[in-house]
């Protein structure tokens, strides 16, 4: 990593020798002061252009807390708090970033087409539920489950001390529960000791409603659109330089400041901008720019459900070139396959043909109809490289997003789960997992918040129930400001060591190392992949080369033993992995252990929910 000066962040508070310069952007005061705790008096701040007000107060040091009033009335948490100690109704703290020793001086990050990504929730992942709890598991990622990159739901402080993170309301400060500013430079500096990449889920569509006083500041929000969590981002009207560049800003604190290796863009389709150049385009075109300054791989994904390829084309095809996106599709057709549910935006899929088109090209739907939708929808991908997809079979939304949190483990059977680990693990995009899933964890993951406004407890309670009625769940949804319900979405890692859950540990285990060892699996070219689906027997076929590497995978997606015939090139052919083997707690696998192949048609039977991979031998012709 190469050390830079590049970019600073000009907003907040900023130590230099001899004291703290403060700059915030307020156009809608007429005057503005400092307020330090322990100090006398306010500090009245010097008006620049633009609505910016700024001062330099000597003899400060970092721990000291301030805030600001607006025009000689309440005092207000700083928008570019960089640590929010006391929640977010309380006084800012200053703090000098220069303090914390990184030692990740030889780490340039990774690639992305070699990420496997593992998502966390950091309250949730360890009994502590704090930034620096996490450091211990990381070998345990690393070495033992040998995932490449991890992903950490939003941290930016929200109210409380539990949430998802999508509630929060000071981009800037990390959140205080889980270790604030120390804590998450100590788990990314750990991380990239040990070889991890870290990724940071960011929330630039919405604030969430509870100490949200940005409004008082400046038009940070626009009535002009609204997104389904509160009043959208002022991205494009009146005075909308100045929030892009809050924006902007942040991506690249997250990136310069904390080190992070990519940011995964929360629900793009609540970001409203008819800009002529779109805030993504600028987010990925400054984090790009920055990424080469810092001698880094640094990644922009994006969460969209909009199948518009305009979010991940390039430039030159009118595109914003983000790096990668979430791809729903995938996992719906996945979901829909194995467990028969049509209810809500399921309705749309359960085809195996969607599943071929979902691997060969990305989106399934790229311009027809959506029944539930009720209208067309999307637009094609299938000119777009494979590794600009994101796959999983769960994550935070399709697990936390049912009524009851129920994680795929509790939905399929046993032969199942191991079939949409093959597909993800397997498949020539970019893998990711959410946590727990690896040794199949049967707690849930369920919604909660820690409110203090009691009719915004309410509102969120009804809007929880609203949001499930498309989908007919049934039985009592489990209340998100009751503790209880947080506590109960605690993994308990200790269950990887137990029957099945320690077969399926070793079962991703050994998927994710042969991803990584064999040539013609870890490589994303299309033109050395061919994906056909045989809907009558339910079988997905994948055929991989790379250079002299080639291999074979054979998907069952019946719940019945088939017989399927295929062509296969010419030449000797070995198993290398079989998912009903009695290892991985099958019955036996029902495929030979090799294959002389003369180029003609080869008959294979799968038992139920089974796959295997062939690989061909180069030292017999």
């Amino acid at each position: 990593m190469v050390p830079t000066r590049s970019w600073a962040l000009d907003l907040g508070a900023s130590v230099s020798e001899g004291g703290v310069r403060f700059r915030v952007w307020a156009p809608r005061a007429s005057s503005v002061s400092l307020v330090v705790m322990g100090d006398k008096e306010p500090y009245l701040m010097n008006p620049e252009d633009r609505g910016y007000f700024s001062t330099f107060i000597q003899g400060l040091e970092p721990g000291r807390r301030y805030c600001y009033l607006l025009n000689e009335d309440q005092p207000r948490p700083d928008p570019v708090s960089r640590s929010q100690p006391e929640g977010v109704h309380g006084p800012s703290e200053i703090v000098d970033p220069r303090q914390f020793r990184w030692e990740d001086q030889d780490w340039n990050g990774i690639p992305l087409e070699e990420m496997i990504i593992y998502e966390i929730h950091t309250g949730t992942f360890t009994q502590e539920g704090t930034f620096e709890a996490i450091i211990p598991r990381l070998d345990y990622l690393k070495y033992d489950l040998g995932i490449t990159a991890i992903e950490l739901m939003p941290v930016a402080q929200f109210p409380g001390e539990r949430n998802w993170g999508y509630d929060g309301t000071y981009l800037y400060a990390p959140q205080n529960s889980y270790g604030g500013s120390e804590g998450l430079k100590r788990l990314i500096n750990a991380c990239h000791q040990k070889g991890l990449a870290v990724i940071l889920d960011v929330v630039y569509n919405h604030l969430g409603p509870e100490g949200n006083y940005l409004g008082e500041y400046g038009p940070y929000f626009t009535d002009r659109y609204r997104t389904p969590w509160g009043p959208a981002i002022n991205f494009d009207g009146s005075e909308s330089d100045e929030v892009r560049r809050f924006i902007v800003n942040n991506a690249l604190y997250w990136v310069t400041e904390y080190h992070m290796d990519g940011l995964r863009i929360d629900a793009i389709h609540g970001i409203f901008d008819f800009s002529a150049q779109h805030i993504l385009y600028d987010i990925r075109e400054a984090v790009h720019r920055q990424a080469k300054k810092l001698g880094r791989h640094i990644v922009a994904i994006a969460e969209s459900d909009l199948n518009d390829a305009r979010v991940i084309n390039p430039p030159v095809k009118g595109g914003y070139d983000l790096d990668a996106q979430w791809n729903d599709d995938f996992h719906h057709c996945l979901h829909t396959l194995l467990t028969k549910e049509k209810a809500g935006y399921y309705e749309d899929f359960g085809d195996l043909d969607q599943m071929g088109k979902a691997l060969r090209e990305g989106f399934v739907y790229s311009g027809q109809y959506s029944p539930y939708r009720k209208r067309r929808h999307g637009n094609s991908s299938k000119h777009l490289p494979l590794k600009k997809f994101v796959i999983f079979s769960q994550n935070h939304d399709q697990v936390g997003n049912r009524a009851k949190g129920d994680r795929l483990s509790t939905l399929v059977p046993f032969e199942a789960l191991k079939l949409a680990a093959g597909m993800v693990l397997l498949s020539p995009n970019i893998p990711f997992l959410f946590m727990g899933e690896e040794y199949g964890e049967e707690t849930p993951f369920q919604y909660f918040v820690s409110h203090s406004d009691p009719e915004l407890i309410e509102a969120v309670r009804r809007g929880r129930r609203e949001e499930f009625a498309a989908f007919g769940w049934e039985g009592e949804i489990p209340d998100p400001q009751d503790e209880a319900t947080f506590l109960n979405s605690k993994i308990n890692l200790d269950l990887r060591h137990n029957e099945k859950h320690e077969i399926l540990f070793e079962f991703y285990k050994t998927l994710i190392r042969l991803r990584k060892e064999i040539p013609s699996l870890s490589a994303l070219d299309k033109k050395g992949i061919e994906i056909k689906a045989f809907e009558k027997e339910k079988v997905i076929l994948i055929k991989r080369k790379c250079e002299e590497d080639r291999t074979i995978c054979i998907f069952n997606f019946n719940n019945k033993p088939i017989k399927v015939g295929t062509a296969i090139e010419k030449g000797a052919w070995e198993k290398v992995f079989a998912s009903a083997s009695e290892e991985w707690g099958g019955m036996g696998a029902l495929v030979p252990e090799s294959i002389l192949s003369s180029g003609s048609e080869v008959i294979f039977v799968l038992d139920a929910y089974a796959f295997t991979i062939y690989r061909q031998r180069r030292d017999i012709k």
